[in-house]
């Protein structure tokens, strides 16, 4: 599929949105230069400033708070985002993963919305507090409201970590489908582990977060 300039993903905790925006970092890598911002202020445990050595083996642009990964729990911020996208041919956003996180998003929405961005909101079925549809949704609407920018598309992420199956991945479309159709947008793709086979992941992932809950 096709990217646009700027690709802001956001999710639930637990749902994965961190490896994802990994791998998609990786996988744009191979078409041009790509930066990844780390605007996760509040999770202080998986972040993408975690792949800081993966990601220059990669060629990819990481930015992240001078404070990220050093033990100082200190939500700074200060990017200069609009000088990371002029000087990049994509840029991901991954955005801490409900309305408080997205508050750090809601500071650089004039920024951002400049470029006509996608936002792709992550979901994962098997995740507390998320296993419903309207759960889901209803998170969806807060980090809308908070972050000003709407989501464009839906990323299936459904997953139970390294128990995850193709019969899992499988059970979770239906689910997927009716966020995306109640949402208004498009259901972008349902990502997986590289290892299983199952048609219904469009976007394999390789695990670079080693923890059940991404």
């Amino acid at each position: 599929m096709d990217f646009n300039k700027v690709t802001v993903i956001t999710g639930h905790y637990g749902s994965g949105k961190t490896n994802l925006s990994a791998n998609l970092a990786l996988h744009l890598a191979e078409k041009g230069s790509v930066s990844i911002i780390d605007l996760d202020i509040v999770n202080l445990y998986f972040r993408t400033a975690d792949f800081v050595e993966l990601f220059a083996e990669r060629n990819v642009k990481l930015v992240a708070s001078k404070y990220a990964n050093s033990g100082v729990d200190v939500p700074a911020l200060g990017f200069d985002i609009g000088g990371t996208i002029k000087s990049s041919d994509y840029t991901i956003i991954d955005v801490g993963g409900d309305d408080e996180g997205a508050k750090a998003l809601g500071r650089y929405t004039a920024e951002i919305s400049a470029t006509q961005p996608d936002m792709f909101y992550v979901v994962n079925m098997y995740r507390y507090l998320t296993r419903e549809p309207d759960e889901a949704l209803e998170l969806l609407r807060e980090i809308e409201a908070v972050s000003r920018l709407k989501c464009t598309g839906i990323i299936n992420n459904s997953n139970l970590g390294a128990e995850t199956t193709t019969e899992l991945i499988g059970a979770s479309l239906p689910y997927a489908r009716e966020i995306a159709e109640k949402a208004g947008v498009p259901l972008v793709f349902t990502a997986g582990r590289r290892d299983l086979e199952c048609g219904a992941v469009g976007f394999p992932v390789d695990i670079h977060v080693k923890t059940i809950w991404q």
